[in-house]
């Protein structure tokens, strides 16, 4: 939910929280993150690593940003977003700050707190912001919805013990119940 405020919030108040809170900012609101459980953090963990593991056996370009790592989509100062894993293929757009402009892929892993957020607003801001791809990782049903914006295609769902295609690469697969064991 984001904080009340007459006026919108920009880049410098995401800066100017106090040490270990962080925030969201999409459109000009705050949006509060609770920090993450043990189990988000498994997940997070052991899908960066299997994508750069991936990417490193392929001698691929592409970089993986777990969260926290700066996003700004927008070319204004109102959006900012820390997607739980961040996948980027075109380094020109990665600076000591973060990514400027659209990751090639990005995975959001649901917590209770963050569920309408991940289905709804984000999926609408990456969908709109250029993103190829976008990952919904939902432990509570555990089932993952991909969407592949590109292709302008329904969204696919997968249970966590079938393998999921990764659309930006062909030839991976993961399954997310195997990394969890």
């Amino acid at each position: 939910m984001p904080l009340p405020k007459d006026q919108t919030y920009t880049i410098e108040d995401i800066y100017a929280l106090p040490d270990g809170q962080r925030a969201e900012l999409i459109d000009g609101q705050l949006y509060m993150m609770a920090p993450p459980n043990r189990r988000h953090q498994k997940i997070l963990q052991s899908l960066s690593w299997c994508i750069e593991s991936y990417i490193r056996l392929q001698n691929g370009s592409c970089e993986v940003y777990p969260a926290p790592f700066a996003v700004f989509l927008n070319a204004d100062d109102k959006t900012y977003v820390e997607p739980d894993i961040s996948v980027i293929c075109d380094r020109n757009k990665l600076n000591d700050k973060g990514c400027k402009g659209a990751p090639d892929w990005i995975l959001e892993i649901v917590s209770p707190s963050s569920r309408r957020m991940d289905y709804s607003t984000k999926n609408t801001l990456y969908s709109d912001a250029g993103v190829r791809e976008y990952w919904i990782v939902d432990p509570e049903k555990e089932r993952v919805t991909v969407y592949h914006y590109e292709e302008d295609d329904a969204p696919a769902i997968y249970l966590f013990t079938q393998a999921i295609p990764a659309g930006i690469f062909g030839g991976f697969h993961v399954t997310v119940a195997d990394l969890l064991r």
